[in-house]
C-alpha cells in the first residue's frame, strides 16, 4: 500500500513539472511572438521593453530548471557531469536575479509613470524613459559578471579541501558547500534581491493609493454617467496587485525552502519537489498575467490564424 501511495504521488510530480515547463515555455514564447509580429520594426515601449527582458530570463529559468528536473523525473538523472551541472546552475542563477531586477524596474517605471501624470510632468517622463534600457543592460551584464566569478571560483575550489559535502540536483551532483562562497554570494546576490523585493513593495504600494485617489477624484463622473464598468484606474491597480502579489507569494515561498534545503544535510523528497516547482511557478504564470493585462488573446489568435492560413495557400 506504501508502495502505491508513493507512485501516485511520484506520477503527480512528474505530471506537475511537465506541464509547468509546457505552459511555460508556450507562454513566453508566446508574449515573445506576440513583440515580434505586433512591433516588427518598430520602437517597442518602455514597459514592453521590459516584459520582453523579463520573459527572456523566465525563458532561461525555465530552461535551465524546468527541463533537467522533467528529464529527472522521468528516469533520466545525473546525464551532466560536474562542469555541465555548474554552467547550468549558473544560467539558472543569471535569470533568477534578472527576472527580479526586471520585475523591480517593471514596478518601479510604473509608480514613476503613474505619479508623473498625477503632477503632469510630462517631460521628465521622457528623461526617465531614456534610462530604463541602461538599466536592463546593467542588470544582465551586471548579474552575468557576479554569477560568472561564483562560476569560476566554484570551478578552481572544487578539489579544495575547504569544500565539504555534496550537492545533488538530480540530473547531476556537484561538489558540496564552501563557507566564505556562500557568505559573498549572501552579500552580493541575496541582500540585493531582498532590497529589490522591498523596493518592489513599497512602488506597488505607492501606485495603488496614488489610483485610489484618483479613482475618488473622479469617481462622482462615472456615476453621473451611470456606467458601471471598472474605470482604467481600477483595473490597472488590480493588474498590479496581481503581478506583485504572484511574484512576491512564490518568491518568498521559494526563498524559504530553498534555505530549508540548504540547511538539511539531507532533506527530504517532499521538501525538494516542492522547493522545484515553487521556484518555477513565476516564470511559467507571469506571461499569462501579461497576456491577461494587455488582452493579447485575441491578437494572438489573429497572428496564429493569420498564419496557419498563409501556410495553407502555400
Amino acid at each position: 500500500m506504501p508502495n502505491n501511495r508513493m507512485y501516485f504521488w511520484t506520477l503527480i510530480i512528474k505530471i506537475i513539472f511537465l506541464s509547468l515547463t509546457t505552459v511555460g515555455i508556450l507562454g513566453n514564447f508566446s508574449v515573445f511572438h506576440y513583440y515580434l509580429v505586433c512591433y516588427g520594426d518598430c520602437k517597442l515601449k518602455t514597459v514592453d521593453l521590459i516584459h520582453v527582458h523579463l520573459m527572456a530570463s523566465n525563458t532561461l529559468i525555465i530552461l535551465s530548471k524546468g527541463v533537467p528536473n522533467t528529464m529527472v523525473d522521468f528516469g533520466l538523472k545525473h546525464f551532466l557531469n560536474d562542469i555541465q551541472c555548474r554552467l547550468l546552475l549558473y544560467i539558472e542563477r543569471v535569470g533568477r536575479s534578472v527576472s527580479i531586477g526586471s520585475t523591480c524596474l517593471l514596478s518601479v517605471f510604473q509608480a514613476i509613470t503613474i505619479s508623473q501624470k498625477e503632477t503632469c510632468c510630462k517631460d521628465q517622463k521622457f528623461k526617465d524613459a531614456k534610462y530604463i534600457g541602461c538599466s536592463i543592460s546593467l542588470l544582465w551584464v551586471l548579474y552575468i559578471l557576479i554569477h560568472f566569478i561564483f562560476f569560476l571560483n566554484s570551478l578552481i575550489k572544487r578539489s579544495s579541501n575547504n569544500v565539504t559535502g555534496k550537492q545533488d540536483f538530480g540530473h547531476c551532483s556537484i561538489a558540496g558547500r564552501d563557507g566564505i562562497n556562500e557568505s559573498l554570494y549572501a552579500a552580493l546576490v541575496v541582500c540585493p534581491e531582498i532590497c529589490f523585493s522591498l523596493l518592489m513593495v513599497w512602488s506597488s504600494g505607492s501606485m495603488i493609493v496614488i489610483l485610489y485617489r484618483h479613482k475618488q477624484r473622479v469617481q462622482h463622473i462615472h456615476s453621473t454617467h451611470g456606467s458601471s464598468r471598472n474605470s482604467p484606474e481600477s483595473r490597472a491597480t488590480q493588474n498590479i496587485l496581481a503581478l506583485v502579489s504572484t511574484f512576491l507569494a512564490f518568491y518568498t515561498v521559494s526563498a524559504i525552502l530553498q534555505g530549508c534545503v540548504a540547511l538539511l544535510s539531507n532533506p527530504s523528497w517532499w521538501l525538494v519537489n516542492i522547493n522545484h516547482i515553487t521556484s518555477m511557478c513565476f516564470p511559467c504564470f507571469g506571461p499569462f498575467i501579461l497576456i491577461n493585462h494587455y488582452s493579447m488573446v485575441s491578437r494572438l489568435s489573429l497572428v496564429w490564424m493569420r498564419n496557419i492560413n498563409s501556410l495553407i495557400l502555400k
